[in-house]
């Protein structure tokens, strides 16, 4: 069975990550290479793992995580599709099962706020790691003067935690935001439709998104 590890050391896996990051990084948006697919990977994962899913549908879940956003390297508009297709073109020469590789390109393809569904438990699990996956360290410009929106967002956020608490079937976004950079009301302006996203993600999984931001209860 092919493994997590075998996808991330894959050497054409690697290329097209960077590739696919290089014109993301050319149009201006926030870093979307090995740390980004990395956190993904590991975090949806995570959520499986905690939930109680068995081994192989937590790894085939990092599967989809490190190439979720590897359609990037098409073009940003459709990219979940588009990456959805890369994906099992790759897995399918790897020799992946079928029930596996269906499982991954559905996730895959489902990622996108656009046009995305919470299709499965794997599904679920890889939006909300996507979505919640906001950071000081993804934003690659330097000059705060020439930040936009999402720039300064993402670098307002100081602290980023997902936690997951069985007991109360919950599942919190708690962020820290300098709000020197960027307000709370900015944060809505763009991550609201991600959000609810999430919230619908967690559904699947039987659980409650809640947003906690400064230590105020969102949502």
């Amino acid at each position: 069975m092919i493994t997590y590890k075998e996808i991330r050391s894959n050497e054409t896996i690697r290329t097209y990550v960077q590739s696919a990051d290089a014109s993301l990084a050319a149009l201006g948006f926030t870093e979307h290479s090995f740390a980004h697919v990395t956190h993904v990977a590991e975090m949806a994962g995570n959520i499986l793992s905690e939930l109680g899913y068995d081994e192989r549908t937590v790894e085939i879940t990092k599967i989809a995580g490190f190439l979720h956003d590897i359609g990037n390297l098409v073009n940003r508009v459709d990219h979940s599709q588009s990456g959805a297709i890369i994906a099992f073109r790759i897995l399918d020469k790897m020799g992946m099962e079928p029930q596996e590789m269906a499982k991954i390109v559905a996730a895959i393809g489902n990622h996108d706020e656009g046009t995305g569904v919470p299709v499965s438990p794997l599904a679920a699990a890889l939006i909300i790691a996507d979505k919640s996956d906001v950071r000081r360290s993804r934003v690659r410009e330097k000059d705060l003067n020439v930040h936009d929106i999402h720039d300064r967002v993402n670098y307002s956020v100081t602290a980023s935690k997902l936690l997951l608490n069985k007991a109360t079937s919950e599942i919190t976004l708690k962020l820290t935001i300098d709000t020197t950079y960027s307000s709370v009301m900015d944060y809505f302006e763009i991550f609201l439709s991600r959000m609810l996203m999430c919230k619908k993600a967690a559904d699947t999984l039987g659980l409650q998104f809640r947003l906690n931001i400064n230590g105020q209860l969102l949502l």
